[in-house]
């Protein structure tokens, strides 16, 4: 194994880096309200939306618009976002109606939309191909000019988050998760979203405040340093590798931390 190998994994690694960033906050306010699959449906809405953009003819469409400049590229983002902005009014409204069930019904959205997204594709000559790299992503794929826009949501997502959103912590929740989930789908699949999400939330859930948040990012960055080196020695599929090792630090950190988080057993 050379230098050189190993430098490819510099913009995946940064990546998952840039990927923890906003979930190791969501991800602890997710688990402090017990939706913990809410992730995995609005990830399946945002890629059935996605889906059914690359099924459309969106040159004619955007010309049909008026935005003919945009990119067929971008309308799909778009199409991907307005679908998991709708998904989040949706279980907004589906909290405040029947809040008793709605971890039952989040899961229900995700079913639903996954179902969809094979109806959508079953016909499609590469339909296989797209639902695998919607569930599994492309992280060894992700390059460097991918990451700054993205750079740039997730600064506003956080700064939202800790400011305005405050003001409406359901609807503001449910929305600003909506875009975050959206765009880390297209980085890195719908598994490692999950897995983004809730490994280093349930590694750190003894400990509080601005401790948990930091030993929860370096749980979620050792799960990636690790699953990537892993993938890249044993020329295993880099997303599915990184989603066992952020299982496996999520194991430890439950095995690890102790309550009132002083310490190790």
């Amino acid at each position: 194994m050379n230098t050189q190998d190993w430098t490819l994994l510099a913009a995946p690694f940064a990546a998952g880096l840039l990927v923890l960033a906003p979930h190791v906050v969501l991800g602890i306010d997710v688990l402090r309200r017990g939706i913990i699959f809410i992730d995995l449906a609005i990830a399946q809405v945002a890629g059935l939306g996605s889906v059914a953009a690359s099924l459309t003819d969106l040159d004619a469409l955007l010309h049909g618009l008026g935005l003919p400049g945009i990119g067929v590229q971008v309308g799909a983002q778009l199409a991907a976002a307005l679908a998991a902005g709708v998904g989040a009014l949706l279980l907004t409204w589906c909290e405040r109606r029947w809040p008793d069930i709605q971890e039952a019904l989040i899961g229900l959205v995700f079913v639903f939309a996954a179902a969809a997204g094979i109806l959508l594709l079953a016909r499609h000559p590469h339909g296989g191909e797209h639902l695998r790299d919607l569930l599994a992503g492309q992280l060894l794929w992700v390059s460097w000019p991918q990451l700054l826009p993205v750079a740039v949501l997730y600064a506003g997502v956080l700064a939202l988050w800790l400011g305005p959103a405050q003001r409406w912590p359901r609807l503001g929740f449910y929305l600003l998760f909506a875009v975050t989930v959206t765009a880390s789908v297209q980085l890195v699949g719908v598994l490692l979203v999950f897995a983004s999400l809730i490994a280093p939330a349930v590694a750190t859930r003894v400990l509080s405040g601005g401790r948990r948040i930091f030993i929860g990012y370096l749980t979620g960055a050792a799960g990636y340093a690790v699953g990537l080196g892993l993938s890249l020695y044993a020329d295993l599929p880099a997303g599915a590798t990184v989603v066992c090792c952020l299982c496996l630090t999520a194991i430890a950190g439950l095995c690890c931390f102790r309550r009132g988080g002083s310490g190790l057993y």
